[in-house]
């Protein structure tokens, strides 16, 4: 196989560790390392010299610790065997994470087994290349930021797991708000597996949790959120759980009258007779008094004031308490001639006296009458929409300002 003259690494920035194929090198092989990389030389599963950035000619003066190991002659030209493993010290921010199963957790708030998701990104860059190739790539050829999830997979996730539970059960929250402590969840996280990385010899520079969610298939969170958003109609309208229980169940024995296991039904059974008979009861009781109060009593067609069984006038406004029917008059007497006057007239034909008729009968009143001398109901003029006492003549109402006819 031929010597290497040149050896580099140009590959993508996702790979973190890559070893170079060939092993056949010399002391006159040209090593170019970029700026963000470093180079370990392997020799028998040794690690051996280290070179940072710059071009380097693997003579016997910088491989000290090679040359050593395998008698290199000083000066001129000899070829040599050693593996070469390219590092890239580049800071890695974009490293994305997640649960591969919802996590099973109890919630402490309405005491709930839930399934919880979580995702999120952190940040990692090779602060040792020593310690990292020796403790975690060892023979790969290869490794990238994948490869790099999946070895701390587990970490991550018992962290996670943790965090979140002690989160839940010291601050007594709610899964569905456990995303207002995303921040500081985080923070923990980050703090507990800092000392995990470096002893891998990589440096967690941030850790993110994006996300902490529950799957929309889940249906235990389904009821809950459907119990909160029923819980904050209620508190809007003003009536409780309890209460919308009972108006259900008045509701349904309505629907199902004279059936008497519509209660059952609900589960009131006889406790609901009881309440029903007592509050009949006791309306019946207070009805049954109230009509024995005024038993002995008539109101007043016109003002609705009580008055004694026989009274012919009511004691409030003066109206005739008598149920006679109507009597129909073509004519009244004049109360100053006695003379007949046809009703509608203004004036009586005979004595020529001004006729102020009764509202009721049509008699006709002297004009300072209070009330009717045939039939007793009051002459007091009133407003029609206010039925405030207006004088004669009187155009609009002096209270309400309603125009009289």
């Amino acid at each position: 196989m031929a010597i290497i003259d040149v050896i580099r690494f140009d590959g993508p920035s996702d790979i973190l560790v890559w070893k170079y194929p060939n092993q056949e090198l010399g002391t006159w092989t040209q090593l170019i390392v970029n700026e963000s990389q470093e180079v370990l030389l392997f020799k028998g599963g040794k690690a051996l010299d280290l070179f940072g950035a710059g071009t380097h000619t693997l003579t016997t003066q910088n491989i000290p610790i090679l040359s050593t190991l395998v008698n290199l002659p000083f000066g001129g030209k000899s070829p040599f065997g050693a593996e070469v493993l390219f590092v890239n010290k580049t800071v890695k921010m974009d490293v994305k994470w997640g649960t591969p199963t919802p996590i099973q957790l109890q919630e402490p708030k309405y005491q709930m087994f839930v399934s919880v998701r979580a995702f999120g990104q952190f940040g990692i860059q090779v602060e040792d290349t020593r310690k990292f190739i020796l403790k975690l790539i060892g023979t790969l050829t290869e490794f990238d930021q994948v490869s790099l999830v999946g070895y701390f997979r587990g970490i991550l996730m018992m962290n996670i797991k943790e965090l979140i539970s002690s989160f839940l059960i010291h601050k007594k929250i709610s899964i569905l708000d456990i995303n207002a402590y995303l921040s500081e969840i985080s923070k923990g996280v980050q703090e507990r597996i800092s000392a995990v990385f470096l002893e891998y010899g990589l440096l967690l520079v941030n850790f993110n949790i994006d996300s902490i969610n529950i799957p929309d298939n889940d249906p235990t969170t389904n009821r809950l959120k459907e119990a909160l958003a029923k819980k904050a109609e209620m508190d809007i309208l003003g009536y409780t759980y309890g209460q919308e229980r009972t108006f259900n169940t008045m509701e349904n024995a309505a629907k199902n009258e004279g059936n008497p296991s519509a209660y059952m039904g609900a589960g009131l059974g006889i406790e609901m007779g009881h309440v029903i008979g007592t509050t009949i009861g006791s309306s019946i009781s207070r009805m049954t008094e109230k009509t024995g109060a005024f038993s002995n009593t008539q109101a007043c067609t016109k003002c609705q004031a009580d008055n004694e069984q026989g009274a012919n006038f009511c004691r409030g406004c003066g109206n005739s308490l008598k149920q006679a029917a109507p009597v129909v008059r073509d004519s009244v007497a004049c109360h100053e001639c006695t003379q007949p006057i046809p009703v509608g007239s203004k004036f009586c034909a005979h004595c020529g006296n001004p006729y102020n008729p009764c509202p009721s009968c049509k008699a006709d009143n002297p004009k300072d009458a209070v009330h009717c001398r045939e039939c007793g109901t009051s002459q007091a003029l009133t407003c029609s929409q206010c039925q405030k006492q207006i004088e004669p003549g009187q155009k609009f109402c002096y209270d309400c300002g309603n125009k009289l006819g």
